[in-house]
C-alpha cells in the first residue's frame, strides 16, 4: 500500500455535491476519507491479536433554507452516500432554522504542509511484527511481572469538495501506542503518537512504562487533602484536551466552557503557562492544512503566557460572535487539532524538590465535569502515583481522585519541565505535546469504589 489516488475521492465528493443540489439543498460540503490501518494489541507480554482494517468514510453537510443538516458514515459505494443524502433529505423539513447558518465560504489560498506520509509507517501497516517485537524486548529491560497494550499505524486520506468550489486533497500517516506494565502490585503505564515511526521513542515508552510500574511496588493509603502535584504528560494531556476543547467557540456560545464569561485578553493561568492550538505541527497526528470547511490552518496561542488569546471558530460562530474563521472547523463544531504546551526550565527532578510534599502522578482516567462554567472537576488517578517528602519520592500510593477546578490550577502552576513528550491514546483523544508541570495546592479526595 503506497497511499490512496487522490482523484478517486475528488470524484466521488463532485458526484456527492451534484446529487445534494439535485435534490434540492442549497449548498453541500463532503468529506471522503479512506484509511488503511493495523492494531497489535498485547496481552500477558505478548502480542494476543493483531488487526487490519481498510475503510472509506464520508461525512456530508448540507443546507436547506438557513438549515443545517450534516451526517457520516461507512460506504462502499455512491448508493451509500445517496442513502446518506436521502436521510438528511428527509428530515430537511422539519428541523429549525439555524442560529448560526451563515454560507459556506469559497476557495482560499492553502499552503499544503508537504509530505506528512511516513514510509516507515506503511511498511509497518503491512508488517507490524517488527514492531511489537522491538516493544516486547523494551518492556522487559526492566523486571515486571507482564504488561498490556496497543499499537496502531494508520494511513489516511482526506478531501473536501464543496459546492462553492473547493476542492482539495491530503495525506498522512499516524502511530498511536500505549503499553501498562506490572510488577507486585505496582503498574506503569505511557503513551506515544506521532505522524513517523520512531523506534527509539517506541523503546522509550515501553521502558517508561516499566520503570514507573516497579517505583509503584507496594503502594500505600494516603490521606485526602490539599497537596502539590506533579502532572505527567500523560495526565496533563488528558485535562488539557478539556481546557482547549472548551475553547471551541461553539461550547464558550452553549455555557460549557471556562471562558464562557471570559474574553481575549483575561488572565487566565499563570504567566508561566501557554497552550497552542498546533495543526502546522507535522510531528503530531491530526496536522493537516485545511480544515473542514475548506479554509488554511494555522498555528495560534488559546492560552499566551497565562492570557487567555484565541476562541476556536469556524465561518459560523466567527460570523455570530462578530469574530473571523481561526481554521478550526469540524464538520459541526470548532474544534482544537492537536496541542502543544512548551517546555520550561526544570528537570523532573527539580521539579519533585520544588514540590516538597505531595505526588508525581503518571496517569488518570475517568475526568467529570461537575460545572463546565467553573471547570470543576474530578479524575481518579491510577498507575504510579509516587509520594514525594522533603523534596525526595520515597514510595508509591494508592489511587485517591483529584477534585479541583480548572481555573484553580491553571493559576497555581509552580514550574514545567524542561522536556516535551508526544502523547496519544484514547484518553488523550488530541494529541498533546506537554512537559511534566507542578500544580501547587491541589485538592483530593479519597477514592470509594
Amino acid at each position: 500500500m503506497r497511499g490512496y489516488d487522490r482523484d478517486e475521492l475528488i470524484s466521488l465528493g463532485r458526484e456527492v455535491i451534484e446529487k445534494a443540489l439535485a435534490m434540492g439543498f442549497d449548498e453541500a460540503a463532503v468529506s471522503p476519507e479512506y484509511f488503511d490501518a493495523s492494531m497489535i494489541k498485547f496481552a500477558n507480554s505478548e502480542p494476543s491479536v493483531v488487526q487490519s482494517w481498510r475503510e472509506r468514510r464520508v461525512s456530508v453537510y448540507v443546507s436547506k433554507d438557513r438549515r443545517i443538516l450534516g451526517t457520516s458514515g461507512s460506504v462502499e459505494s455512491i448508493e451509500d452516500v445517496h442513502r446518506l443524502l436521502t436521510r438528511l433529505k428527509n428530515v430537511s423539513g422539519r428541523i429549525p432554522e439555524s442560529m448560526l447558518y451563515a454560507p459556506l465560504p469559497g476557495p482560499a489560498e492553502v499552503s499544503f504542509l508537504g509530505k506528512l506520509v511516513d514510509e516507515k509507517v506503511l511498511e509497518v501497516i503491512e508488517d507490524p511484527i517488527t514492531v511489537s517485537e522491538v516493544i516486547v524486548e523494551a518492556a522487559n529491560r526492566e523486571k515486571i511481572d507482564y504488561f498490556a497494550g496497543m499499537f496502531e499505524a494508520r494511513y489516511e486520506a482526506w478531501a473536501l469538495i464543496t459546492s462553492k468550489g473547493v476542492e482539495l486533497f491530503e495525506e498522512g500517516t499516524s502511530i498511536k501506542s500505549y503499553i501498562r506494565s506490572f510488577v507486585e502490585g505496582g503498574s506503569g503505564q505511557w503513551s506515544y503518537g506521532s505522524r513517523k515511526l520512531n523506534i527509539g521513542k517506541i523503546e522509550d515508552m515501553a521502558e517508561t512504562a516499566s520503570r514507573y510500574a516497579r517505583m509503584a511496588k507496594h503502594p500505600v493509603e494516603v490521606s485526602p487533602g490539599k497537596y502539590n502535584i506533579i502532572l505527567s504528560p500523560m495526565v496533563v494531556g488528558n485535562l488539557m484536551n478539556y481546557v482547549a476543547f472548551m475553547a471551541s467557540a461553539m461550547r464558550v456560545m452553549m455555557g460549557m466552557s471556562i471562558f464562557a464569561t471570559k474574553k481575549p485578553g483575561s488572565v487566565v493561568a499563570s504567566e508561566e503557562f501557554t497552550l497552542i492550538d498546533d495543526p502546522r505541527n507535522v510531528d503530531l497526528p491530526r496536522s493537516r492544512s485545511f480544515d473542514d470547511e475548506g479554509l488554511p490552518t494555522y498555528s495560534k496561542p488559546i492560552i499566551e503566557n497565562g492570557v487567555l488569546k484565541t476562541l476556536l471558530h469556524n465561518t459560523k460562530t466567527a460570523s455570530k460572535m462578530g469574530g473571523k474563521s481561526t481554521g478550526n472547523a469540524g464538520l459541526v463544531f470548532p474544534q482544537p487539532w492537536n496541542i502543544t504546551i512548551p517546555a520550561g526550565d526544570k528537570s523532573l527532578e527539580e521539579l519533585v524538590s520544588e514540590a516538597q510534599e505531595g505526588f508525581l502522578v503518571t496517569n488518570n482516567w475517568y475526568t467529570r465535569l461537575q460545572n463546565w462554567v467553573e471547570g470543576i472537576f474530578s479524575t481518579i488517578t491510577r498507575d504510579a502515583i509516587l509520594i514525594i517528602k522533603d523534596g525526595e519520592i520515597t514510595g508509591a500510593a494508592k489511587k485517591f481522585r483529584i477534585a479541583d477546578s480548572f481555573p484553580r490550577m491553571l493559576n497555581n502552576i509552580g514550574g514545567l519541565g524542561k522536556e516535551t513528550y508526544d502523547i496519544y491514546w484514547w484518553e488523550v483523544d488530541i494529541p498533546t505535546r506537554t512537559p511534566y508541570i507542578l500544580f501547587k495546592d491541589v485538592h483530593t479526595s479519597k477514592h470509594t469504589g
